[in-house]
């Protein structure tokens, strides 16, 4: 799988979804009259293009709430599958991955931050997604409001205040924060979550190569950190 979670531009990547795929199926309608736009996002804890699209979709949901409902569900994916468990130092670690490339990537990404209203830090730990993951499925058990939340916590420590994905007390934080209850008895077990995440792997990740990753209204697929005008003609487009 690939390191970079960046795309190449931010053009419009619109495509149909292989028919062949497993993903959620499409609904016609809320209980509120109007029509739901259902997302599932494909992402992963450590990749900052994911916290870019978030940020962006959530300000296209803002002005689209007056249209439909929305409904959205995230799902994992590892970008470096080997990631160490125990943690190392981010800038390090990003240096022996990209080598001559890190500062370039650095100063794009604290550029593209900043255009967002964040100040992008590099200090701290960077290693397995993993646990992130199993709280992020967690969360979803107990309301998708929940989960979007946590998820935001999440990116937020990671990328701008310099905490470790994999760090559990950061993650309880983060947790105790949105509303989750039990997550430290969850997390407690280091087999909890592990079975659903590996199934989520394969449902949603198997056609993708890269992240972040949006289906929407199991029929349009988005790709890269879009902005917010992108996401609103597709909800259009769905919608139809």
């Amino acid at each position: 799988m690939r390191l970079l979670c960046l795309p190449k531009s931010f053009s419009f990547h619109f495509q149909k979804v292989n028919k062949n795929q497993t993903i959620m199926a499409q609904s016609s309608g809320s209980n509120t009259g109007k029509k739901l736009i259902r997302i599932d996002i494909t992402s992963d804890s450590v990749c900052p293009w994911c916290f870019v699209g978030k940020r962006n979709l959530d300000k296209a949901i803002a002005r689209s709430k007056d249209q439909f409902d929305f409904e959205v569900k995230w799902h994992p994916y590892f970008l470096d599958p080997t990631a160490p468990k125990e943690g190392v130092n981010k800038k390090e670690y990003y240096e022996k991955k990209f080598g001559s490339r890190t500062q370039g990537i650095f100063a794009r990404m604290t550029e593209i931050f900043r255009n967002i209203g964040l100040e992008y830090d590099m200090s701290g730990l960077t290693g397995s997604s993993l646990d992130s993951h199993r709280l992020i499925y967690f969360a979803g058990k107990q309301g998708l409001d929940k989960q979007h939340a946590l998820v935001e916590e999440i990116f937020l420590g990671y990328f701008t205040q310099g905490k470790f994905v994999g760090d559990r007390e950061f993650l309880l934080e983060s947790a105790r924060k949105v509303g989750v209850e039990g997550a430290a008895e969850f997390l407690e077990n280091p087999n909890n979550g592990v079975k659903e995440v590996n199934e989520e792997l394969e449902k949603y990740s198997a056609n993708i190569s890269g992240v972040p990753n949006y289906v929407i209204n199991g029929k349009h697929q988005l790709s890269g950190g879009q902005p917010p005008e992108v996401f609103l003609k597709t909800f259009q487009v769905a919608a139809k």
